[in-house]
């Protein structure tokens, strides 16, 4: 612990390159920043104000909404302020909360996932109980676990990288503080017990997509015995695309993180952390809410109320 004082900052070198290249890129972040903050933020609002979306389904999308704001925030703002004033330096401590945040959101986000799928197995393929079993008391509970095994995993891999020593070397690889590169750096000998922690979550990771997986098998067992095509299709609309996310979410993230620790380190790298940083963030409000009959009638709903408003006070005036 007495060598962590040696370095007070950390270099990403990500994105490093010519000015141009690193403009084109922080406005590509800009907009997609821009994009998951409108969806996301639009999803928090209309589901918190419509009495009728006060359900099981949109409770844990909008857990889902805030946790990937706050995924997305960690990262990309510092990423875009230091390549348009083309410093590359984050403090120690803001390592340290990035990392911390970068976790607790990306776990938090795929037992959310795994939440959701479950809401869709009762939904589908119990329809007559789901009100006893999705009541509002255990929606909270599950929604609470979600939280609360964020914070701990997030914690001790946090507490845990950070009781490694880094004297010296202080250049990352990436366009934010990561785990394996962190590692890489780490002047410490015995960084085993962080790599088998990564590794033992990889496991439990693998656990919650099997898990997701199996509640899949169910619904689409379920969803064949459905005798109108309509219904059928209403269906596999609203369960696909969930799959599909989780399916790109784990993918990039295993890849991630557990290529740098295998040794294998490549751009793409880059290219996949950004995907799983970024692109659930900025595609679940689209794919989850914004094309839903119900979503659409309750931003209807939203903006109706937004524009009277605005005609009673001009009216007033």
């Amino acid at each position: 612990m007495s060598n962590i004082s040696v370095v007070t900052e950390f270099i990403l070198l990500g994105f490093a390159g010519p000015w141009k290249l690193q403009l084109l890129q922080a406005i590509i972040f800009i907009v997609i920043y821009l994009v998951a903050l409108m969806g996301n933020g639009l999803v928090i609002t209309v589901t918190s104000l419509d009495p009728c979306l006060h359900t099981p389904v949109y409770f844990f999308l909008r857990n889902l909404s805030v946790i990937d704001l706050c995924l997305i925030s960690t990262v990309v703002p510092k990423t875009v302020v230091n390549s348009l004033t083309q410093s590359d330096s984050i403090s120690f401590l803001g390592c340290i909360v990035q990392i911390f945040l970068v976790i607790f959101s990306g776990v938090t986000e795929l037992f959310l996932l795994m939440a959701m799928s479950i809401d869709r197995y009762a939904a589908i393929c119990h329809p007559l109980h789901y009100e006893v079993i999705m009541n509002r008391d255990t929606c909270v509970q599950m929604a609470a676990v979600c939280w609360l095994s964020g914070s701990l995993m997030s914690f001790i891999h946090t507490a845990n990288t950070f009781s490694l020593s880094y004297c010296g070397l202080n250049k990352l690889q990436h366009f934010f503080c990561d785990i394996p590169q962190l590692l890489a750096i780490s002047c410490s000998e015995h960084i085993t017990s962080e790599t088998v922690l990564i590794l033992i979550s990889a496991v439990l990771d693998l656990g919650c997509f099997i898990c997701i997986i199996i509640s899949y098998i169910y619904i689409f067992s379920a969803i064949r015995k459905i005798p109108s095509k309509q219904g059928q299709s209403k269906a596999y609309s609203t369960c696909l695309p969930h799959l599909t996310v989780v399916s790109l979410f784990l993918t990039t993230a295993f890849t991630g993180y557990l290529k740098p620790i295998l040794g294998c380190k490549s751009f793409t790298d880059l290219i996949l952390s950004a995907f799983y940083i970024m692109l659930p963030p900025s595609l679940n409000p689209f794919i989850y809410s914004l094309r839903n009959k119900a979503m659409k009638s309750g931003l209807e709903k939203f903006i109706i109320r937004k524009l009277l408003r605005k005609e009673n006070i001009h009216i007033f005036c």
